[in-house]
């Protein structure tokens, strides 16, 4: 499998603070959605930086699909990485949403006519086409995402990534966030990057890394992370729900499974257990 991005020993601290990565390595597969997940402070966001090269990288090499991430590469590595952040407005200049997303089509000098049909195709898959006319700033955060959203789709990146993206959203809207994500990924053929906190968000993704100090605790598939709920916790994180009553159904005398189950597979368990008395 291809990595489209690999991290080989970097090293990076802000100034007047103690060292965040030291000989820190790590790859991303393409075609796939990676989450990373650590605690606050852990440097996820602060990998995405480095990776789209908001931040400069003090030692070490990041390459983005074959190119290695410096000023000489720049632009090119932008144009394939499409960055979504917690707080969407941060990313509007438009007045409006048609005019938000055609911005960055401008810049790149997309003629008129190729520029409108791209918007107009960009806000429909987001399910935002009816709302071309509004202000970003009056739109509810689940839609204002999807905003944003379509403003990457718009220029045809090969990456999204979601940088606590979701974090804002009640649980419906980072669920329908999540589910249009997916759905793009697949409809694109993209990788799919997902720094968060939200361990349950991280439980769909293909691959999970766990970051902490510094350093990659874990990578490996969601099933394999999420199953050992000891050692999440010792690195102060929690389970997933899921996880959790499965683990509490356990010490109940329950012989449950010992694996992690997303929330479909643990609802056939509880209906074959029941069906099973």
């Amino acid at each position: 499998m291809k990595d489209i991005i690999q991290i080989k020993n970097i090293s990076f601290n802000y100034p007047d603070q103690e060292r965040l990565f030291t000989n820190f390595s790590m790859n991303i597969h393409e075609g796939e959605w990676t989450a990373i997940i650590g605690q606050n402070g852990s440097g996820k966001s602060t990998l995405a930086r480095l990776i789209d090269g908001l931040i400069v990288l003090k030692s070490g090499q990041i390459v983005v699909d074959g190119l290695t991430v410096n000023d000489e590469n720049i632009f090119d590595i932008r144009n394939k990485i499409g960055m979504v952040f917690q707080n969407p407005e941060d990313q509007f200049v438009g007045a409006t949403v048609e005019d938000d997303v055609a911005f960055g089509l401008e810049n790149r000098q997309i003629p008129r006519e190729k520029m409108q049909q791209i918007v107009e195709n960009s806000l429909k898959q987001v399910g935002m086409w009816d709302f071309r006319d509004r202000i970003p700033a009056n739109l509810s955060g689940g839609q204002k995402q999807r905003v944003a959203i379509a403003g990457i789709i718009a220029l045809s990146p090969k990456i999204i990534i979601l940088d606590e993206a979701t974090s804002m959203l009640d649980p419906r809207g980072r669920q329908e966030i999540l589910k249009l994500v997916d759905k793009i990924k697949h409809d694109n053929d993209l990788t799919v990057i997902s720094i968060t906190h939200d361990i349950d968000e991280a439980a769909g993704a293909d691959q999970v890394i766990v970051v902490n100090k510094g350093k990659v605790v874990e990578a490996d598939q969601p099933d394999k992370i999420f199953g050992d709920i000891n050692k999440l916790t010792s690195i102060g994180l929690s389970a997933p729900f899921t996880s959790e009553l499965l683990s509490a159904l356990r010490k109940r005398g329950v012989d449950s499974p010992s694996q992690y189950l997303n929330d479909q597979r643990l609802i056939t368990w509880i209906k074959q257990l029941i069906s099973s008395k």
